[in-house]
C-alpha cells in the first residue's frame, strides 16, 4: 500500500496548491463559460461543429460530442500552459531532494504528477459538461438528459488527447532546456503538427474500418463514426466531412437540424483511442530513468555568461548608452538579456535581419514576426526577474527603484522589439510609411502586452501562449501581426490597444512588487 499512498500524497499536495491559487479557478470557470458560445441558438448565423452544413439537435449526445471535439483540439494546447511547472517548482525549491530521501519510487512520483495534470483537466472538462447541460435545457431542442451519452465522447475522445498533453508537460518540465520559453515555442510547433497527423487518411465511409491509430485529437474517429451513424445518408460516392470551428453562414441560410441521440462506439474506435492513451503512459515510463539526471540541472549561473569576445563587443556597443541619464541601468538590463543568447539565436537573428533587408515583401513580413518570436522570453519574463531570482528584497531598496526599473524595462523592451525589425522599417519608411509604422506598432504591442500580461498573471506562460497564437495567425497572413494585408487596420488596432497595455503594466507591476520583495 506504500506506492498508492505515496502517489496520493503527491497528488493531493499538487491539487491543494493549485486549488488555493485564485487564477486556477479563474481559468476553470473561464474555459467553461467560453464553452457557451459553442452552442449557438438555431437562429444564430454560425455553427461550431457540423456535418456538411448539418448539426444535431442539442441532445446530450450531441452536446457531449461538441464539447469533446472542441476541448480535444483546444485544451490540448491551453492545458499544457496551464499545468506545466510543477516539476520545475519541486526541483528549484529542493522539494525533490526531500522526496528522494523517502521510499517513493521515481515512477510513482512521475505518475502522481501526471495524475495531478489529468485531475485539473478533468475539472475543466467537467465544468464544461455541466455548462453543456445548462445549454441543453436553455436551447430546448431535446431536453432528455442522458449522462452516459454526455460523458462518453469526453472520455473516449478528449481524455486520451489530454493524457498525451499531460505526459508531454512532464517531459517539458523535466528536460532542462525545455523548461522555459524555448520549450513553450517547441510545444506550440508540436501541437500544430499533431493537429494534422493522419488527417489525410483516405476514406471514413461506413464501409471502411475505423482509421487506426487515427489522429491524437480523435477527429478521424469522430468523423468516421458520425459518417456511419448520421441519420441523413451521404450523397452516393461521397464521404461525410466534419467541420470544427466557427462557420459563419450566409444571409438567409439556416442550419439543418437532425436527431442524433446516441454514439455507437465499436472496437475499432476503442483501439484507436487506446493507442494514444498507451502512448502517453509509454512516454511517462521513458522519463523515469532520466529523472535524477534532469533534476540535478537546476539554475546553473555559469551557463549564461557567454564568451569573452562577445562580452567585449557588447561592452563597446553599450558604452555610449551608459553616458546618458539612466543609461547605466538600461545597459545593465541589455547585458543581462543579450549575454545569455546562444550562438544559434544570433545566427537565426542575423538570417532574419538579412531577409528583412533583401527578401521579397512577403518574406520580409514573415521574418519580422519570427524575429519577435525569438524575443518572446524577454517580453514575457523581463518584468518577472526579481520574482524568479528572489532578488526583489535587494533590488527595491535603491531610491526610486520601482519607478526607474519599470520605465527602463519598458524602454529596453521597446528598443529590442524595434531593433530586430530595423531593416524592414528602414526599407519601408520611404515607400510604404503606413506599413513601417504598423511594424513599429506591432513590435510595441509584443513588448508592452508581454510585460503587462506577465506582471498581471505573475507568470510568463500566458503571454507566450497568446504571442505564439498571434504569431502563427500572422504566418497565415492574419492582419493582427502580418502587416502587409491591411496595414491601416493593423496600425489602428495596435494604437488603440497600446495605451491600455501601458496602463495595465503599471498597475500590474505595482501589485507584483510585494511578492517580489518577499
Amino acid at each position: 500500500m506504500s506506492v498508492p499512498r505515496a502517489i496520493a500524497a503527491v497528488l493531493v499536495a499538487d491539487l491543494r496548491q493549485r486549488l488555493r491559487a485564485p487564477r486556477t479557478w479563474v481559468v476553470v470557470v473561464g474555459l467553461a463559460a467560453a464553452m457557451w458560445w459553442c452552442f449557438p441558438a438555431f437562429e444564430t448565423h454560425y455553427l461550431t461543429v457540423s456535418i456538411d452544413g448539418m448539426r444535431g439537435r442539442y441532445s446530450s449526445a450531441w452536446i457531449g460530442m461538441i464539447e469533446a471535439l472542441i476541448y480535444s483540439a483546444s485544451l490540448s494546447l491551453f492545458g499544457f500552459f496551464l499545468v506545466r511547472g510543477t516539476l520545475v517548482r519541486d526541483f528549484e525549491t529542493r522539494t525533490w531532494q526531500l522526496l528522494v530521501a523517502t521510499t517513493m519510487s521515481r515512477s510513482a512520483y512521475l505518475f502522481a504528477k501526471w495524475l495531478s495534470h489529468m485531475a485539473l483537466f478533468a475539472m475543466v472538462v467537467g465544468a464544461g459538461l455541466a455548462l453543456g447541460l445548462g445549454a441543453q435545457w436553455v436551447r430546448a431542442e431535446d431536453r432528455h438528459i442522458d449522462l452516459i451519452e454526455l460523458i462518453k465522447p469526453a472520455l473516449l475522445l478528449t481524455m486520451p488527447t489530454l493524457a498525451l498533453t499531460a505526459a508531454l508537460a512532464v517531459w517539458f518540465d523535466m528536460v532542462p532546456w525545455l523548461r522555459r520559453s524555448a520549450g513553450n515555442v517547441l510545444f506550440f510547433v508540436l501541437w500544430v503538427t499533431l493537429l494534422s497527423v493522419n488527417t489525410s487518411q483516405a476514406s471514413h465511409s461506413s464501409s471502411m474500418p475505423t482509421p487506426w491509430p487515427g489522429d491524437p485529437h480523435g477527429l478521424l474517429v469522430a468523423e468516421h463514426d458520425l459518417g456511419r451513424d448520421w441519420p441523413v445518408p451521404a450523397p452516393k460516392g461521397e464521404d461525410r466531412g466534419i467541420n470544427i470551428g466557427a462557420q459563419v453562414m450566409k444571409d438567409g441560410e439556416q442550419a439543418i437540424l437532425v436527431d442524433w441521440t446516441h454514439w455507437r462506439v465499436d472496437a475499432g474506435a476503442l483501439h484507436a483511442r487506446g493507442f494514444w492513451l498507451g502512448l502517453a503512459l509509454g512516454l511517462l515510463a521513458l522519463a523515469v530513468p532520466l529523472l535524477d539526471r534532469c533534476a540535478a540541472h537546476v539554475g546553473k549561473p555559469g551557463r549564461s555568461t557567454g564568451s569573452g569576445a562577445t562580452l567585449r563587443w557588447l561592452d563597446r556597443l553599450l558604452r555610449p548608452l551608459e553616458r546618458l541619464p539612466g543609461g547605466a541601468l538600461a545597459a545593465a538590463e541589455l547585458r543581462l538579456i543579450l549575454r545569455g543568447r546562444r550562438w544559434w539565436w544570433w545566427l537565426a537573428m542575423l538570417v532574419l535581419l538579412g531577409m528583412q533587408a533583401f527578401a521579397v515583401p512577403a518574406a520580409m513580413a514573415t521574418s519580422a514576426i519570427l524575429a519577435w518570436v525569438l524575443l518572446i522570453d524577454v517580453f514575457a519574463r523581463l518584468v518577472l526577474r526579481e520574482q524568479e531570482t528572489r532578488t526583489g528584497g535587494l533590488v527595491f531598496t535603491a531610491p526610486a527603484a520601482q519607478r526607474r526599473l519599470v520605465l527602463t524595462r519598458v524602454l529596453v523592451s521597446l528598443g529590442l522589439a524595434w531593433a530586430v525589425t530595423l531593416p524592414a522599417t528602414l526599407r519601408l519608411i520611404g515607400s510604404q510609411p503606413t506599413v513601417a509604422f504598423a511594424i513599429l506598432a506591432v513590435g510595441a504591442s509584443f513588448a508592452l502586452w508581454g510585460m503587462a500580461t506577465s506582471a498581471l498573471a505573475r507568470n510568463g506562460r500566458l503571454f507566450e501562449l497568446i504571442a505564439l497564437s498571434v504569431a502563427y495567425a500572422g504566418l497565415q497572413h492574419g492582419a493582427l501581426s502580418y502587416v502587409l494585408v491591411a496595414p491601416e487596420t493593423t496600425l489602428r488596432w495596435h494604437l488603440v490597444a497600446l495605451p491600455m497595455a501601458l496602463a495595465l503594466l503599471f498597475v500590474a507591476h505595482w501589485k507584483l512588487l510585494p511578492s517580489s520583495r518577499s
